[in-house]
C-alpha cells in the first residue's frame, strides 16, 4: 500500500514538473516570436534625422516604444492652440506658428528614461518653457505647473523645477519636426524625470497652487516626483 502511495506521489511530482517545463517552453517561444516580429517588422524612415551631434551618438526615433494612453494622436496644426491659463495675469492662446516665430530656439541633448526600463538619447530643439510662461505674467502664488494633452493625459511639475532646469518645450528631435507619434506639435523635455513626465501633444498649461494635484499615472500610484 505504501509503495503505491509513493508511486502516486512521484507521478504527481513528475506531472507538476512537466507542466512547469511546458509553461517555460511556451513563454520562451512567445519571447522568441516577439523578438523576431520586432526584428522583422517595418521601421519608419525619418528623412533628415541625425544620429550624431557634436561627437555624441544619438538614439533613433525608432528606438522609442509606443506606450501612450490612447495611441498616437493626429493634431490639425491649423486649428491647434496652446493655452496658458490658471494663476496668471493674462491668459494666453498661441497658435503653432506664433510659437515657432516668437520665441528663441534652444538645443539640448537629453536622455529620456522610461520607467519600463528603456532609454533614448535625443537632440531636442525647442523653446524655454519659462520664457513662454513669462508672457502670461505668472502670479506669485503659483507653485505647480499642470500640463494637459490632446489625448486626455496630464501631469504636473513644480514651477521652481521648470525655472531652475531650463526645461524645453520641444518641437524638433534629431533635427526633424516631431512626428505625430512622438508628440507633434509639442513635447515636454522633462530632464532628470522619468518618461511619464515627458508629456506629448500638449494643449494646455495651467499655473496652479494645488500641490496635491496628481496627473494620469501619478493618480494611479506612480511617484509624483519622478526623479531618476
Amino acid at each position: 500500500m505504501c509503495y503505491k502511495i509513493e508511486i502516486l506521489k512521484m507521478y504527481k511530482l513528475d506531472n507538476r514538473k512537466n507542466i512547469f517545463l511546458s509553461i517555460l517552453i511556451i513563454l520562451a517561444l512567445i519571447f522568441i516570436g516577439a523578438g523576431l516580429y520586432l526584428q522583422n517588422s517595418p521601421r519608419t524612415l525619418y528623412p533628415g534625422e541625425i544620429l550624431e551631434y557634436e561627437g555624441q551618438d544619438l538614439s533613433s526615433i525608432n528606438d522609442f516604444r509606443e506606450n501612450s494612453i490612447q495611441g498616437p494622436q493626429e493634431i490639425n496644426v491649423s486649428s491647434y492652440r496652446l493655452t496658458i491659463t490658471g494663476l496668471v495675469n493674462e491668459t494666453k492662446e498661441y497658435t503653432y506658428e506664433v510659437i515657432l516665430n516668437s520665441f528663441q530656439k534652444y538645443r539640448k541633448v537629453t536622455t529620456l528614461h522610461c520607467i519600463e526600463g528603456w532609454s533614448v538619447k535625443i537632440l531636442w530643439e525647442g523653446f524655454m518653457l519659462e520664457e513662454i510662461l513669462d508672457t502670461a505674467r505668472v502670479q506669485p502664488e503659483s507653485v505647480i505647473v499642470i500640463f494637459r494633452a490632446y489625448d486626455g493625459y496630464s501631469t504636473s511639475l513644480p514651477l521652481e523645477y521648470i525655472e531652475n532646469e531650463n526645461i524645453l518645450l520641444a518641437y524638433k528631435m534629431n533635427d526633424i519636426v516631431l512626428p505625430p507619434e512622438r508628440g507633434f506639435p509639442f513635447q515636454l523635455v522633462a530632464e532628470s524625470k522619468y518618461g511619464y513626465k515627458w508629456i506629448k501633444w500638449i494643449t494646455e498649461i495651467e499655473l496652479s497652487a494645488d500641490t496635491d494635484y496628481r496627473g494620469y499615472w501619478e493618480s494611479r500610484g506612480y511617484s509624483n516626483d519622478a526623479s531618476i
